[in-house]
Parts: structure tokens; sequence; C-alpha cells
């Protein structure tokens, strides 16, 4: 078989977030103590891999979902700003159906454009941003495996980026749940097949609930 090099993509646990909130890139947003067992589940789900380097956005919920990942394989954590989360100017505001900022109309001169998105940072910069960094992840590690901890639009994009399927989508259909990892694998011509699994999938009923990213 042609050598390949694996580049695991985890979302981060769930957060504490009792205000739920849109708390994009604010600073300050830690793991729930639910979102530390579904870091641990990850570590797991990739303990026996060929793990040589551990990448992180540089916000908490990140670095701390890729200490167990690091620990388990001896290695440091690198942040990486191109896997952060996505910018969004309804940042800080609850969201939710009915009770948050999208109620108010003054909120909607920022939605004329859901392709783009017109409320935030364009699908197609995500895009960008991201497979450069899980290209030079993959330059880094050649014949191994890296992982990049990220958020769940820059995960979701990246993969359909990497399948040719558009951007636009509706957000309740991602396959990118809390603590899942999407696993883009590569041989020496390019991409050949990406792969999902959710190490913490019997504790989602809980963490769905909790508006986040």
């Amino acid at each position: 078989m042609a050598e390949q090099t694996i580049v695991h993509v985890v979302r981060h646990g769930e957060v504490h977030n009792p205000e739920k909130v849109l708390y994009g890139r604010l600073p300050g947003y830690y793991l729930s103590d639910l979102g530390q067992q579904m870091a641990e589940r990850a570590a797991t789900a990739l303990a026996s891999n060929d793990i040589a380097r551990v990448i992180a956005s540089p916000l908490e919920r990140a670095q701390q979902t890729a200490a167990p990942i690091a620990l388990a394989h001896n290695l440091t954590i690198d942040t990486e700003p191109r896997a952060i989360e996505s910018e969004n100017v309804f940042e800080g505001s609850r969201v939710g159906v009915g009770d948050g900022v999208l109620k108010s109309p003054a909120a909607w001169r920022h939605l004329y454009n859901p392709f783009k998105p017109s409320w935030g940072e364009p699908y197609s910069v995500v895009a960008a941003r991201m497979r450069e960094a899980i290209m030079d992840a993959r330059a880094s590690v050649p014949g191994r495996e890296a992982v990049i901890v990220s958020h769940q639009l820059p995960i979701w994009i990246s993969r359909l980026s990497a399948e040719g399927r558009p951007f636009f989508h509706d957000p309740r259909r991602r396959e990118c749940s809390l603590g899942s990892i999407t696993s883009f694998i590569f041989d020496a011509n390019g991409l050949v097949g990406v792969e999902y699994q959710e190490p913490s999938a019997d504790l989602l009923p809980t963490a769905s609930k909790v508006a986040g990213a």
C-alpha cells in the first residue's frame, strides 16, 4: 500500500456556558465537566494511533481538549491560529429562536446572504485557512498522523471543501458533534478519504442542548 498520512481534526468538548450565548472567539470559555470527559474520550479513541503531532486552536476549549491527547502520546501542543473559530457578528449574544438577538430588526441587516454568510467570516476564507493548516500538518508528519483540535464550523467547512460539496448548508445537519473526530487521509497523490467517528456519542443528548461552536 502507498504510504498514508492522516490528519485527525477533533471538535472540542462541551463548554461551560450557562448564559447560552454564542461565545465564538471570546476568551474565558472553558470545558464543562462533561466536556472534559469528551476530551478524554477523544484521547482514548486515538490512543493506539501513530500520533506524531498535536495542534490546537488558541481558544481555551480547544487547548483543553488537546491536552489529554498530547499527554497520551508524550507530546506538547502546538497552537495553530488558522484553526480558530469563525468570526461572527452575533458573538456574545443569545441566538436562540424567539429569545435571542435574531428577533431584533437591527440584526436582520446581517442576514441578507446566507450563502456567504453575511453575518460572519466567509465560508471560502474559512475553507482556505483550514486547508492550509491541515496540509501543513500533513507535511510535518509524513507517513504518520497529526491531530488538530478546532471548532464545528471550520471542521465542517473543511470537510465540505475536501469532498467538493457546496458550502451553504443547514447548521442543524452538520456531521460534527462535540468531541467528534473527522479524519483526512492522504497518500502521496493527495486526499484519498475522509472518515468520521463520535467517541462521545452516548454523552451528546445533554451536550446538544448547549449553544456553542
